[in-house]
């Protein structure tokens, strides 16, 4: 418990840490390095807009701290792409790239496509459904990467008020986190209940560890990619910030009854993967749910399987990308 308070005290910031974006411009200059923005959607046209105006303006335009925002969509059936590229961001659909791998869906198959498409030595991801977005939810996770070396991957936690349909109640949200992670790291993975919000939505990383990793491609996305992390680099090169207050729409309970169930199957994979005993293997796959009307129960059925994408490095693809790179002297940096 001593070495984790002491990785609480050194590794947890707040956003205000990191407020002068002038010289985080220039640590990133002096390194030679590249950053990337990467919005993972589907059917955010309410909020994509304000959110790519707002990183653009301030970290681009303003300060050059970012050199590239994009949207990677998973299908949209709104304005989504539309609205994105009219103010100014790279958009994509993830179902055009790397079909040589099998088309999926889900949000980690977007981030890991980042991987693939976007430019920068160091990726940030942001969820598009921030209904506050504001520069802080980028240079609060680009400053312990750019001030701290030893530091490769961080994690966002935040105030996340519940959201009713007249008010911001006080407290609310982190139900998946408080119920089903945290009693899982604690006891399996005890280091990682350091991390206050494992599941929260933004975290930025170095391309060298990001590449390195597994991505399940829904639900477990952020689960997985901690532990792997963490197991292959250590706690050490992990660090969280503070961003203050996230307004965003919450789910409802059937909802995130989906969410555990595809968590459980990423995690179950790493305890097999790097526990020593036997491995726990489902009987199903098949989520039940509990309905009712005024005067009938119903079992609702979701089939949920959690596929999961192998490290980007081992994609012939993205091998061949860096080679050509290499060979045009662009190469992408592994610091």
């Amino acid at each position: 418990m001593n070495k984790l308070q002491q990785w609480l005290k050194s590794r947890t910031f707040h956003y205000s840490d990191f407020t002068d974006i002038e010289n985080l411009v220039k640590i990133k200059q002096s390194k030679g390095l590249k950053i990337s923005l990467c919005f993972p959607t589907l059917n955010e046209e309410k909020t994509i807009g304000k959110s790519v105006i707002i990183m653009k303006s301030e970290l681009m335009d303003r300060y050059p701290l970012l050199d590239e925002i994009a949207v990677i969509d998973s299908g949209s059936n709104d304005k989504t792409l539309e609205i994105a590229a009219k103010f100014g961001a790279d958009t994509y659909l993830a179902s055009d790239y790397l079909k040589g791998e099998g088309i999926c869906y889900g949000k980690g198959e977007n981030l890991w496509k980042a991987l693939y498409l976007l430019k920068g030595d160091i990726i940030v991801y942001v969820d598009a459904d921030i209904s506050n977005i504001h520069p802080r939810f980028a240079y609060g996770l680009l400053g312990p990467l750019l001030m701290k070396p030893d530091i490769k991957f961080v994690k966002a936690f935040y105030n996340r008020p519940f959201k009713s349909a007249n008010n911001l109640a006080l407290a609310g949200g982190g139900r998946v986190t408080e119920i089903l992670i945290r009693p899982l790291f604690s006891q399996f993975f005890p280091e990682l209940t350091g991390i206050i919000q494992p599941l929260s939505g933004e975290y930025a990383g170095y391309r060298e560890i990001l590449t390195e990793i597994n991505f399940p491609i829904g639900y477990g996305v952020e689960t997985g990619m901690l532990i792997d992390l963490h197991q292959k680099y250590g706690l050490d090169a992990i660090a969280q910030t503070n961003l203050d207050l996230r307004i965003h729409r919450n789910q409802e309970v059937s909802s995130l009854g989906k969410m555990s169930f595809g968590i459980l199957q990423t995690f179950w994979n790493r305890l097999a993967k790097y526990k020593e005993q036997p491995l726990l293997t489902p009987d199903s796959l098949t989520l039940r749910q509990m309905t009712s009307d005024k005067e009938n129960y119903n079992l609702i059925q979701h089939d949920i399987k959690e596929k999961e994408r192998q490290p980007m490095s081992k994609v012939k693809e993205y091998q061949k990308l860096i080679e050509e790179l290499e060979k045009n002297g662009n190469h992408r940096k592994q610091v």
